[in-house]
């Protein structure tokens, strides 16, 4: 590739980083207390931002060296904290952050590209069930020594694109005539997402254990 274009693309990236810096600047002098509503539009703003020249420089990884993109998923979805398990017939996917709502969802590819490799890379080292009349639970946990206005309505959040994919690798069907939903949210130590799959006949037992251990804010059960 011409060292021009390589130059050309490293210098967007640099410009990015300096906005970023600003923003992040802009972030620290603001008051969170009295300006709660700036404060958030710049995080936002940071957030996305560090995400997209997370995405340009995986771009110029894939057209500068010999390094191979599953190769790099891997090691980003392990810096990223995507953990998948299943214990006693429960799958669990974790996310190290909350899901995006969905006027925030501008750069799945961060996300989306390290979760398809982490899930691909789980099936090819595991003998893999697939689900069909089952109970699927989004577990949305907030840091409680944040504020609890941060807690945003169910229908904010933008779970779809990351459950279709979830979908391709452990269920036979996602529709409503095999799958029942849940969402709940809980306080914790930090800000993660989870999405669970288990059998309907495993849920009962579950939710109980769940409302027994959980620091739980609300419950919805889409029965």
């Amino acid at each position: 590739m011409e060292r021009q274009i390589i130059y050309k693309r490293i210098n967007v990236i640099l410009d990015e980083l300096s906005r970023l810096q600003n923003t992040l600047y802009g972030m620290s002098m603001t008051d969170i207390q009295r300006y709660m509503e700036n404060y958030e539009t710049l995080a936002t703003d940071a957030a996305l931002r560090g995400e997209q020249i997370a995405c340009r420089l995986r771009h110029v990884i894939y057209m500068t060296t010999c390094i191979k993109k599953t190769e790099y998923m891997k090691s980003a979805a392990q810096i990223q904290g995507i953990n998948i398990e299943e214990n006693d017939g429960i799958l669990e996917v974790t996310f190290p952050s909350l899901l995006p709502g969905r006027k925030q969802w501008q750069s799945s590819e961060f996300l989306m590209d390290s979760l398809y490799f982490a899930l691909s890379d789980y099936t090819d080292r595991h003998r893999v069930h697939k689900f069909k009349d089952c109970v699927i639970c989004f577990v949305s946990i907030y840091n409680r020594e944040l504020p609890s206005r941060r807690i945003r309505d169910y229908d904010n959040m933008e779970l779809k694109q990351a459950l279709d994919m979830v979908a391709t690798f452990f269920m036979t069907d996602d529709g409503g005539r095999y799958c029942d939903a849940y969402n709940t949210t809980e306080l914790g130590e930090t800000d993660c997402t989870r999405i669970l799959i288990m059998e309907k006949g495993r849920f009962p037992k579950w939710l109980i254990a769940r409302l027994n251990r959980a620091e739980g804010i609300s419950d919805f059960s889409g029965f």
